[in-house]
């Protein structure tokens, strides 16, 4: 009688275990790694906007200075 006690209760200490710390800690360190994850993507996407955005004032200036000096006028100041 007293071994089935026994190995009631190990088997019961058993079962609290695995359900109330085994499985939730497996559940929360795949949720970690899966929001690492994204973060890291979402990271690496706005790395590359803002790299886009370096680029897109340079190809400005470039077009800025290829303007022909015709299309101005001089300035004459008067005072």
């Amino acid at each position: 009688m007293f071994k089935v006690l026994l190995w009631a209760l190990a088997i019961y200490m058993l079962y609290r275990f695995i359900f109330g710390l085994v499985i939730p800690v497996s559940k929360t360190a795949s949720q970690i790694k899966q929001k690492m994850s994204e973060m890291q993507q979402q990271q690496a996407f706005q790395q590359q906007e803002y790299a886009r955005q370096q680029e897109q004032p340079k190809q400005k200036e470039a077009t800025a200075s290829a303007v022909k000096k015709d299309d101005y006028l001089d300035f004459e100041e008067i005072k």
